[in-house]
């Protein structure tokens, strides 16, 4: 019998070390780069409240969950937060009666098993609520990174899944009444040096098994030339980034 495997596109090793980096840079600037979990956060407090619900037990999953989680125990809401989560067993304490996923679904290789496990972790009509990166997230980013690789472009930017294929992942995992939303969040930036700290700081850099080449003096300055191209009458540069909503009950 042919058992199919999994392909490998993220290393768990940088992972981990990503969140670390991100921990410890956060944790010594005096203004850390923090938007996105505020917008995970508002946007999973604003659904809970238009649901009217305040569940018992909650999991909240990813580096950029800790808002979230904050802002529910704040509630009165028992939070446990797993800031580096391996979706790829089943997840311990279930069951939960919400479990959110805050950027931690983007870089897990068996992205189907980790939905599954996530609803296995649910209470009977347990809430999931995910949030990832889209693939319609940092045209900008990947346009100054083709101009930094010149005539050798390499992988930099992780796979994304689309709003399509996030609806049939929740299906296939075995959700009910599964919804899945897009919005665009839009950061502008003053320098490539204060985009990819930021990215740094919020642990979304790059992960994949594979390490991009080292981008050398020559590249770097392509880079700072494709951002100055870009840039606004201010000198900045505005990036996108799609966030998907994935909503599911069991």
């Amino acid at each position: 019998m042919n058992i199919s495997k999994v392909p490998q596109i993220f290393a768990d090793q940088r992972r981990r070390a990503a969140i670390a980096r991100a921990e410890y840079r956060r944790s010594a600037a005096s203004n850390p780069a923090t938007w996105l979990a505020t917008d995970m956060a508002e946007e999973i407090i604003e659904r809970l409240d238009f649901m009217q619900l305040t569940p018992a037990r909650a999991l909240a999953c990813g580096f950029n969950g800790s808002d979230a989680a904050r802002r529910l125990e704040a509630r009165g809401v028992e939070t446990t937060l797993l800031a580096s989560p391996n979706h790829e067993k089943p997840l311990a304490g279930a069951p939960f009666d919400l479990i959110l996923a805050c950027g931690s679904l983007e870089t897990v290789n068996d992205l189907p098993g980790a939905l599954i496990h996530i609803r296995s972790a649910l209470r009977e009509n347990g809430l999931f609520i995910g949030q990832m990166l889209g693939g319609g997230s940092v045209p900008a980013l990947r346009q100054i990174m083709l101009a930094a690789d010149g005539d050798k472009p390499a992988a930099r930017i992780h796979p994304q899944v689309d709003n399509r294929a996030a609806t049939g992942l929740l299906e296939r995992a075995g959700f009910a009444r599964q919804v899945v939303d897009s919005r665009t969040l839009t950061v502008r930036f003053s320098s490539l040096e204060r985009m990819t700290d930021d990215l740094r700081e919020q642990a979304l850099t790059s992960v994949l098994l594979s390490p991009a080449p080292y981008v050398g003096k020559a590249g770097l300055a392509r880079a700072h030339e494709a951002f100055a191209a870009l840039a606004d009458e201010e000198s900045r540069v505005a990036e996108t980034f799609e966030i998907l909503t994935l909503t599911g009950w069991r």
